[in-house]
């Protein structure tokens, strides 16, 4: 299927969003609103990431998409109760009228992002109206989807792209120059603006353009998996039939992209290393994380390169032995697959070098700050594995031919915050 762009025209239905009646802190019931947000659940990385969050507001969202109890099912319930007791107590307000919302995220040093929040029927990639780029893990399905059904609530939205420049886009812009519902600067220095859409002319030139659209999944394919699964749960039509998203035209608003790092628990740096000889060229760099990520810049340009750390140092690990490739790499993909850094990565060294299962969290951690990965690895004795990005052309170009990267490829941003607006399924 030819889908170069997230071209339009071939798609059989394009995208399909939906007002709905947002959940909002209400400003007066909180420290901040800044307080109450927080990065996606799977990007509190800091080391004191959840203390931090939770001590910054008893109503941060942390404590509903990250709830902490003695077991999951526990801290379900426990997200479930809390959530209904905010409801009860006014800390968070359901909007009067459904709306769709506009999300702005600024910098101050030029970076600039808009695109619309909305709830959007759920397809399968089969249909190609929303198209994933990475695999997924069975185990963080489950855990989100345990949480969906107890909580009844999308808490976050997950980011998707577009190829758009049309009405929809034009609305997001008009809407950008009104009064926002809500703004405020997060401690990472990013400002947000939130504001409604609710004029049915407004809407209508939203909903008809984006049906002309496809979309990749930019970040979430977890999420996304996890509204296929309970779609799936519950008879249609359902609320369960839409999830919560956030829709970026990148012709508007280019996206970033950055890596995703591991942590391999209980690999020595010098265990990984020695097992490395005559496999991978290996070079050692006492040097500064930004000189050495400048190093791995440099050799990815000619082929794979990783470097590893955790020792208080850095090596530099590239041209990788041809024959171990051989046998390693599944041939039956496109070769711009075959020559991903992160397929060779899981297919040459994860599983046949340092024979490390993927889809453990006891062996192996996803981490999008190189600086935590790092940190990470030297405190508990493991080995941290730093990527260089993607390009995203490759990731489109793989997407537009069906085909998956390895799970935890790319990291696209800027992501949006969690706690500005959330959507519960049962008003």
């Amino acid at each position: 299927m030819n889908t170069a762009g997230h071209s339009e025209a071939t798609a059989p239905r394009g995208l399909e969003l939906t007002p709905f009646r947002g959940l909002r802190y209400d400003p007066d019931r909180v420290g901040s609103l800044a307080a109450v947000t927080s990065p996606p659940y799977d990007v509190v990385v800091r080391p004191d990431g959840l203390h931090h969050l939770q001590s910054a507001d008893p109503h941060n969202i942390v404590r509903l998409i990250l709830p902490q109890a003695g077991t999951p099912s526990a801290g379900n319930e426990q997200a479930a109760d809390t959530l209904r007791r905010w409801l009860d107590e006014g800390v968070l307000t359901t909007d009067p009228e459904p709306g769709l919302y506009i999300y702005e995220q600024s910098d101050g040093n030029g970076m600039l992002q808009r695109g619309i929040i909305g709830a959007l029927r759920v397809s399968e990639p089969s249909e190609g109206v929303v198209l994933p780029h990475e695999d997924v893990m069975p185990p963080i399905i489950a855990d989100r989807a345990a949480l969906m059904r107890a909580t009844s609530a999308n808490l976050e939205p997950l980011l998707l792209t577009y190829r758009g420049n049309g009405s929809a886009s034009d609305v997001v812009e008009r809407t950008a120059e009104r009064p926002p519902l809500l703004s405020t600067t997060t401690e990472d220095g990013f400002h947000h603006r939130l504001w409604s859409v609710t004029d049915p002319a407004e809407v209508n030139l939203v909903q008809s353009d984006l049906s002309r659209r496809q979309a990749l999944i930019a970040d979430g394919h977890h999420r996304w998996a996890t509204y296929l699964r309970l779609r799936a749960e519950h008879p249609s039509p359902s609320p369960w039939d839409y999830g919560l998203v956030l829709l970026v035209d990148t012709v508007r608003y280019p996206l970033r992209v950055r890596a995703i790092h591991r942590l391999l628990h209980g690999l020595p740096v010098a265990d990984a290393l020695a097992s490395l000889d005559g496999l991978f060229r290996v070079r050692h760099f006492d040097v500064s994380l930004p000189e050495a990520l400048e190093v791995l810049a440099d050799a990815a340009c000619t082929g794979n390169a990783f470097l590893l750390a955790g020792d208080g140092a850095f090596h530099l690990i590239d041209r990788p032995d041809p024959d171990l490739l051989t046998r390693t790499v599944p041939a039956d993909r496109p070769f711009a697959w075959q020559t991903l850094d992160a397929t060779v990565l899981h297919a040459a060294l994860l599983e046949h070098v340092w024979h490390i299962p993927e889809d453990s969290s006891a062996h192996i951690a996803y981490i999008h700050d190189a600086a935590a990965t790092v940190e990470k690895a030297e405190r508990n004795g493991g080995t941290a594995v730093l990527l260089h990005p993607v390009r995203e052309e490759v990731v489109l170009d793989l997407a537009r031919e069906g085909v998956t990267m390895p799970r935890k490829s790319t990291s696209f941003g800027p992501k949006p915050a969690s706690g500005l607006v959330l959507r519960a399924l049962d008003l």
